[in-house]
């Protein structure tokens, strides 16, 4: 199996980020491989798919470059450099000067050979950096708002966790085959991988992303990242599910806002997962939640610094026989 031995200092100094680049990456993969677990999901990946198709239809290359880049065997290193919060520009900036040569030898380990187109073509870099640049001006950057309250609100998530169960808690599960061994031990995969020391100021970064996929990478011995998947029910695009999940009666006896922060509230959550979920403005859930804990219907408490929300039996008796009915 692919395992970390992460030391304390190490750990202590890990920290999560959200990166607008790491999010472009897992959307290409999502439109590459044609993958998509959610609703949202689907409806994005049916919109942008044919224009997705067009694109390296009119550039051989770098369809290609990068089928061989999500090889058979891993994902090439030039496509996945650790994020650290960089901008998008300054990261494709990065991976436009990417020599062929580099490109050319990460390829060779992702697949096991290089196609033969890639073994004549120029400017490999480039190339990934436009198709990366395509990806994130067309189908990122115009939810990219959205996409960022729901990283944020993972983080909220798995900073909760840590606080109660520690690590384990926070890492175990973040990615199928991913746990948390003890003794510092993090298995990051199920792969027959060498182990992997990181100690000191080892720069380890978590960084969730919407799309269904994940990664891992480093760059030397200073800038190490695990990417994965933020939890299924925030990815959802748009909320929890649509509106017809709340029960109608329960809508019309609190209207529809109020009933579906109720209905969210099934779990706890945070003022910023809830306007993940929902897509509506801070001040609008603040107020809802407002109204909610002045009827007994939720209970706040703060967890570390975290405040979080969630029914207390009236609030269930509520929901369950307004689905019911």
């Amino acid at each position: 199996m692919g395992w970390w031995r992460i030391d304390t200092d190490a750990l202590a100094g890990s920290r999560f980020v959200v990166s607008a680049p790491a999010e472009t990456t897992a959307a290409l993969m999502a439109l590459h491989r044609r993958t998509a677990t959610h609703p949202g999901d689907r409806t994005w990946l049916a919109a942008q798919l044919p224009a997705y198709k067009d694109y390296l239809a009119s550039e051989p290359v770098t369809a290609a470059l990068v089928g061989a880049a999500l090889g058979r065997l891993w994902i090439a290193g030039f496509l996945t450099p650790p994020p650290d919060g960089r901008p998008v520009a300054e990261e494709l900036a990065a991976i436009r000067a990417i020599p062929d040569a580099v490109v050319r030898t990460d390829l060779r380990a992702a697949t096991g050979r290089l196609p033969e187109i890639l073994d004549r073509a120029r400017e490999l870099g480039p190339r990934t950096a436009e198709l990366l640049e395509w990806v994130w001006e067309r189908t990122v950057r115009p939810d990219w708002e959205r996409r960022r309250r729901v990283a944020e609100a993972d983080i909220l998530v798995r900073t909760a966790q840590l606080s109660r169960g520690g690590w384990a808690a926070a890492l175990s599960g973040m990615r199928p085959g991913m746990a948390w061994l003890g003794e510092g031990r993090l298995r990051i995969n199920l792969q027959d991988r060498p182990p992997r020391e990181l100690s000191g100021d080892a720069g380890l970064v978590f960084v969730p992303v919407t799309p269904d996929h994940g990664w891992v990478a480093w760059t030397g011995r200073r800038r190490h990242a695990l990417v994965y998947p933020c939890e299924g029910q925030l990815a959802q695009a748009g909320g929890a599910g649509p509106a017809e999940d709340v029960p109608q009666a329960l809508a019309r006896l609190l209207g529809p806002v109020r009933a579906r922060v109720l209905v969210l509230l099934e779990s706890p959550k945070s003022t910023t997962q809830l306007v993940a979920l929902t897509g509506l403005g801070l001040g609008t859930v603040a107020g809802q939640l407002k109204v909610l804990l002045a009827a007994g219907l939720i209970l706040r408490r703060r967890t570390g610094r975290t405040v979080l929300y969630t029914r207390l039996p009236a609030g269930d008796v509520l929901v369950t026989a307004a689905s019911g009915s």
